[in-house]
């Protein structure tokens, strides 16, 4: 089988003040927040020399990025092969909410689980990790 979700990308929660959260996280978990939260850095234990990376982010109360679920939280799952991804997703009846976007650092693309939640997935660009 192959594989389709290779690892968590990212954490992604509502909270009612995200920079309170992000001066809490510093101050008591020694968190190094910027602006968008926190990149984790690790390497993928099937290929050593590439890196990967978690993103936790809090996210204002208000934000609409999460819609159309109504949840607090958003997970991003690192994929590979992102629109044979969508394709196989679609046949199996899957919500896909949008159009595979590109960007420098990857393509994403949402859909829906079968509880309402968002859920983002992520490609990676590639080699855009690789260790020299």
């Amino acid at each position: 089988m192959r594989k389709k979700v290779t690892g968590i990308g990212g954490v992604f929660f509502k909270t009612s003040d995200p920079q309170t959260i992000k001066d809490w996280y510093r101050k008591n978990l020694g968190m190094n927040c910027d602006d968008h939260g926190v990149l984790f850095e690790s390497l993928d234990i099937e290929k050593p020399h590439t890196k990967t990376y978690l993103q936790w982010s809090p996210f204002p109360a208000q934000t609409e990025y999460f819609q159309p679920s109504d949840k607090e939280f958003m997970i991003n799952y690192r994929v590979e092969n992102i629109e044979l991804l969508v394709e196989e997703l679609k046949e199996s009846g899957v919500t896909v909410l949008d159009d595979i976007a590109t960007y420098s650092y990857g393509k994403f693309v949402h859909i829906l689980d079968p509880d309402n939640n968002k859920i983002e997935l992520w490609e990676a660009p590639q080699n855009a990790f690789e260790e020299e």
